[in-house]
């Protein structure tokens, strides 16, 4: 009785390391059956764990706490890829756009190979003469991945059409690396998972890995660096970008230039202001044995500004994200189709458009990563690539809001959000033109009618001329089209905010009015006064926000006093910024100005189970 327990026993021990015996032993005939186990990083704790169950028993399955990562390879570790052709013209967007690590088939260097996730072979010793194995890729991924493997010390590129493990391999066993060649674009054509398949002696043992999806950014998060385009031989340029540099001095945060007075070819395709419109900083990460490994993302703007040229129909800005942002652990990602151009919907394909809403829960769904927010318009929306792109991450769903009315269509322009010590941990700062109606008013009532506002500022029509822009507070009331757009922008906005508190649970006391006034502008509306939700938020406790010009009221600005008492409570401090010339008058604010690249290690994407 005992001899017969332990041969079924042994029959049960196929996954043990040592060679295994059937029934048959029983009658004096031993069989080995064969040890085919393949494993990822099931567990998420950055290495291949042969001897862990959480690695190797729950290797097909996706949640909160199992599932394998890989990374989309797209970045450049080696600084290979060029952005200008021999004779030093810069590149045409396709071009640009083509070189990345996953494009070609070695692993650049070390770097590159950190941004690979491991697969293992676990070792079968007695595996006998002329023992073989396959790999294969699931159809679906086949062509989004590729597999290395390391032979004779050094990583190769392992063909799963053709390749085989050799006998030695499947005895000794074989570490292999895994890496995706783009994110998800369209999961209608691929969900990002691949599953990967090991086949030795009739036997088959499988593991399913997830791309990363591409995450943005809210504001609440660590800013690493901001980012500003600079003019040299603009005076208005000097003087914001030492404004700006100026509010950064409370924290160590660098100021970045993207140099707008560069020229290729005789063209200068950086000269563009709105720094914040041509690109967006996002990122992805999977777990390492070291902690969380992350490439930042530098999404391209989909405007299209020359649609007769297809190879070369982007926003010329937007070609810093590969010409100067693409680089080791830096991603540039574009998406945009030229078949559903838009003139009049362009400007919702700005990133001014495509903001994060922090994190939040909401009737029992936790968004860890928050929501993004978008204008959109009963008429159009963005384009239906970089929607489709956005909406395939499936990790922070949109909310929309209308913004048809707005000239310039962005969601930036009425909404921000910084931190605050309460359970949700922030606020929503709001545009408001009836409180500043109602703040000129009382100025009226107290006898101050005739204190100027926008004093020493200036407009400039479309031919460059400029005239004195400084007003009375009583012209500015009697002031019939700038009185009208403003009421109707608050019914807008109160719209957009009836929406988001929907869409979040977000309740009036944690709303901010933020005070200025909105004029018509070719039948659509515009900040009449700098647009102070329109700012950057910086070093925790900092809003950055535009120099507003207000009336000053016994040596104060009322309109700074008002912004900086109504954030004092919540502990956030107000760094004035000025930027009338360049930015306000020109139909834009601080936010648009700039961008910036922010810490991505924590909260982890994959923890919440999506």
């Amino acid at each position: 009785m005992k001899r017969l327990a332990w041969v079924m026993g042994a029959v049960l021990a196929v996954g043990c390391e040592k060679p295994a015996t059937d029934f048959g032993a029983a009658l004096g005939k031993v069989t080995v059956l064969p040890l085919v186990v393949l494993v990822a990083d099931a567990n998420r704790n950055g290495t291949i764990d042969f001897d862990d169950t959480t690695e190797t028993t729950l290797k097909t399955a996706w949640d909160a706490t199992h599932g394998a990562i890989m990374l989309a390879n797209i970045d450049d570790d080696s600084l290979r890829c060029m952005s200008t052709d021999g004779a030093g013209a810069l590149l045409v967007d396709d071009e640009l756009s083509k070189c990345n690590d996953g494009a070609d088939l070695v692993i650049n260097g070390e770097l590159d190979l950190l941004d690979l996730a491991p697969l293992g072979v676990q070792a079968w010793v007695s595996a006998p003469d002329a023992t073989t194995g396959s790999l294969l890729v699931d159809p679906r991924a086949a062509g989004h991945v590729n597999l290395f493997i390391k032979r004779n010390g050094a990583y190769a590129w392992f063909d799963w059409q053709h390749d085989r493990l050799t006998t030695e391999e499947v005895r000794a066993g074989a570490t292999l690396a895994i890496e995706a060649t783009d994110i998800v674009r369209d999961t209608a054509r691929w969900d990002g998972f691949v599953t990967v398949t090991l086949s030795i002696a009739g036997k088959s043992d499988e593991v399913k890995l997830r791309v990363a999806p591409v995450i943005t950014q809210h504001h609440l998060a660590d800013e690493k660096q901001v980012f500003v385009t600079a003019f040299a031989t603009d005076p208005d340029s000097r003087i914001m970008r030492t404004s700006l540099q100026d509010a950064l001095t409370v924290t160590a945060t660098p100021l970045t230039d993207v140099d707008g007075d560069a020229t290729f070819d005789g063209f200068t395709p950086f000269a563009d202001q709105w720094t914040q419109d041509f690109f967006e900083v996002a990122y992805m990460s999977m777990p390492t044995r070291t902690g969380n490994h992350v490439i930042d993302v530098f999404i391209r703007s989909s405007n299209v500004y020359y649609p007769d040229y297809p190879n070369d129909a982007l926003r010329d800005a937007g070609k810093v994200v590969f010409a100067k942002f693409r680089g080791r652990d830096a991603a540039g990602v574009v998406a945009f189709d030229l078949a559903h151009h838009n003139a009049d919907s362009d400007s919702l394909n700005s990133y001014g458009n495509l903001e994060t809403i922090p994190p939040f829960s909401l009737g029992g769904v936790d968004y860890p990563l928050g929501r993004q927010i978008r204008g959109n318009t009963t008429r159009f929306g963005t384009d239906p690539a970089l929607e489709k792109l956005l909406v395939s991450q499936g990790m922070q769903p949109s909310v929309y809001v209308d913004t048809e009315w707005l000239l310039v269509g962005h969601i930036d322009e009425t909404v921000s959000f910084v931190k605050a010590p309460s359970p949700r941990g922030w606020v929503m700062l709001v545009n408001d033109p009836a409180l500043a109606k109602q703040m000129l008013e009382a100025q009226v009532t107290a006898g101050n009618g005739a204190v100027k506002m926008f004093v020493g500022q200036k407009w400039v029509d479309d031919q460059g001329v400029e005239r004195a822009a400084d007003v009375s507070i009583s012209d500015v009331l009697a002031n019939v089209d700038v009185m009208a757009e403003s009421a109707a922008t608050a019914a807008h906005v109160d719209t957009q905010v009836q929406i988001i508190k929907t869409a979040t649970g977000l309740t009036d006391a944690e709303i901010i009015r933020v005070p200025y006034l909105h004029e018509p502008v070719m039948g659509t509306s515009l900040a009449y006064q700098p647009g102070t939700v329109n700012g950057l938020v910086f070093a925790h406790d900092t809003f950055g926000a535009p120099e507003p010009h207000g009336p000053i009221i016994d040596g104060k600005d009322i309109f700074k006093t008002q912004l900086e008492m109504a954030l004092q409570p919540i502990g956030i401090k107000v760094a004035w910024v000025e930027e009338w010339n360049l930015y306000h008058r020109l139909s834009g604010e601080l936010h648009c100005a700039t961008n910036s690249r922010r810490d991505a290690t924590k909260p982890t994407w994959w923890t919440s189970g999506r």
